[in-house]
């Protein structure tokens, strides 16, 4: 019994080992070297997020008013979607989303995984294709969207071109027609996009265990049953993942829009992002703007949120 209250005594009595200065710096330097960028982004990208928000209860116009009153912007919002004849240019705007949004995406996923399944195949020159594919991703949607410009404007692009080689008889002015401006943007989209989706899905199959390959081949499928059975469903993660960056892409979308038709005839190639740059810095509705771009943050959310819980759910199991 002493002896247990001696060993307790000296145990408590000893001293605790006291920090050096170096392992606090270390230990310290990552947090201090962060801090700044943590501190800016709290400011800079919350802060006003929470700041337009608030702008969206109010009735600004020209300038920021700080009177709250109430929920008048997005009930503008809700009778331009819904109860305004003709169609509205939020109307128009939503709507194209809803078109390019789908188009963009779906055929981005196809081409993409279409032309990693083709370089997967160690066809010669894939070390020259795949740059040539993932080279319109390091430009600008500025640069993409002149270069389309040119090349689909009837004057100067390929309908001038094909009427000097003698096809006269071919029309494609879709940039210039207000039903079908929002399709060019779609081919510009995903001429940029697709190369980037296409890396992805490469390093995806290139990740695929090849001795499940090989067993079910021998075990008779065939290769249209593999890649459906097999190598999509395991390619998941990757479908995600490029979903969720295609879908942010495209919801955040406005300088392709601006250099490739300048908003379209009467603003019929409008996204919601190009109406609330509109309304918030040209029109002087800066409430109406604010509610916009709220609606905007909503969407992404919508989509980002439950793929991030998805995968901390998956890894928390």
């Amino acid at each position: 019994m002493s002896t247990a209250a001696t060993t307790d005594s000296v145990a408590t009595s000893k001293p605790t080992a006291r920090v050096s200065p170096r392992a606090w710096l270390q230990d310290a330097l990552p947090k201090i070297v962060l801090a700044p960028s943590f501190v800016i982004t709290i400011i800079f990208v919350y802060g006003f997020i929470v700041w337009t928000a608030y702008l969206s209860f109010t009735n600004s116009k020209t300038f920021p008013s700080y009177a709250l009153t109430g929920a008048r912007a997005y009930q503008r919002l809700w009778r331009w979607t819904f109860e305004s004849d003709p169609p509205s240019s939020w109307y128009t705007s939503i709507t194209n989303m809803a078109i390019f949004g789908f188009l963009y995406v779906g055929i981005c996923l196809a081409l993409g995984l279409f032309l990693a399944i083709l370089l997967d195949q160690k066809i010669r020159g894939e070390s020259v294709l795949r740059p040539i594919f993932l080279y319109p991703m390091a430009l600008s949607f500025i640069v993409t969207g002149v270069a389309w410009k040119w090349f689909l404007d009837p004057g100067l692009g390929l309908e001038q071109t094909l009427h000097h080689f003698g096809w006269t008889s071919f029309h494609f002015d879709w940039i210039k027609n207000k039903d079908f401006v929002i399709y060019t943007v779609v081919i510009a989209g995903v001429w940029q996009a697709s190369g980037f989706v296409m890396a992805m899905f490469l390093a995806g199959l290139r990740g695929i265990d090849g001795e499940i390959m090989k067993a079910a081949q021998i075990d008779g499928a065939s290769p249209f049953q593999l890649y459906r059975r097999i190598v999509i469903p395991l390619l998941r993660p990757i479908f995600l993942s490029a979903f969720i960056v295609l879908a942010h892409m495209a919801i955040k979308s406005y300088d392709l829009v601006v250099a490739l038709t300048s908003g379209g005839p009467g603003g019929s190639a409008w996204l919601p992002s190009n109406f609330m740059y509109e309304y918030t810095f040209k029109r002087n509705e800066m409430a109406v703007g604010s509610a916009s771009a709220i609606i905007m943050l909503m969407t992404i959310s919508a989509i980002i949120v439950p793929y991030l819980y998805s995968e901390l759910k998956e890894k928390a199991r």
